[in-house]
């Protein structure tokens, strides 16, 4: 067990096809490990963006999807989480017709990990968007061990919710990894630079936020706004990327989460 684990969080832009999103994961999760990463995080919709139906393109967690995850993170030697979707249930809308929904699903996997998924908990239901009509809510907080860390779970909407993050600290984690997709728009940067910062210190973990790359379509949905950050457990900012694809690489202390813990004991 080492007190430091070097994570990378790789920022990029999903399209709509699975197989070519799985190849851009493995492309981006080499340069990871090439930098020394032991954990590497892809954003949350990795699997295929928000741009199209999510039913048509879910995947069990023993689908070719998460298969070929399992697959590149046995040959690159590193503990991947990704976003992906998942079926979950059918419901009848109000006009009487039926609607397959999705679990929005964070698939954790790789050598030294205790494979496990996490079903994000909070809907984007706000500023117009309805995630619920396509999207069935997880219940439970998860955290999974890599490396002898304990690794909190947590997706992009759920970054609103202190106790979601509260929670994760209080069963231990030492580190939230955050994937997204977040909207752009007015005042949503400084809302998501305000919020990453503030749920690190909530958590009083260290807190690694991974988002899409930023695209002209941000500002209509989902998409991605860039802005991957990493912040300690007091939530002061140590690395933070642009709008652009990119890969940030990050060496973490078990030491700040004890001091920050020792000297103020929120949790």
């Amino acid at each position: 067990m080492s007190d430091s684990l070097r994570l990378a969080g790789c920022q990029w832009t999903s399209t709509g096809d699975p197989v070519a999103n799985l190849a851009r994961i493995d492309e981006l999760t080499g340069r990871a490990a090439e930098a020394g990463a032991r954990l590497v995080v892809h954003p949350e919709a990795a699997m295929a963006s928000f741009a199209g139906r999510l039913d048509t393109v879910a995947e069990p967690l023993d689908g070719r999807f998460a298969d070929g995850v399992r697959s590149l993170a046995e040959r690159h030697g590193v503990s991947i989480v990704v976003g992906m979707f998942a079926p979950a249930d059918q419901i009848t809308t109000a006009d009487g017709r039926e609607r397959s929904r999705v679990h929005n699903t964070l698939f954790a996997t790789g050598p030294g990990t205790t494979e496990t998924s996490y079903r994000k908990i909070h809907l984007y239901d706000a500023f117009g968007n309805t995630e619920s009509d396509t999207v069935a809510p997880g219940e439970e907080v998860v955290t999974v061990d890599v490396d002898g860390w304990r690794v909190g779970l947590a997706t992009c909407y759920d970054v609103r919710f202190a106790d979601h993050f509260t929670a994760l600290g209080r069963a231990g984690a030492q580190v939230v990894v955050l994937p997204a997709s977040w909207g752009d728009g007015p005042g949503k940067a400084s809302q998501w630079d305000l919020l990453t910062r503030a749920r690190a210190h909530d958590a009083q973990a260290w807190l690694l936020a991974v988002g899409q790359a930023w695209t002209a379509d941000s500002v209509r949905g989902p998409y991605g706004i860039g802005r991957s950050v990493l912040a300690d457990p007091t939530g002061e900012v140590r690395a933070r990327l642009g709008g652009g694809e990119d890969v940030l690489v990050g060496e973490i202390d078990r030491q700040a989460v004890e001091s920050a813990r020792s000297a103020v004991p929120l949790l």
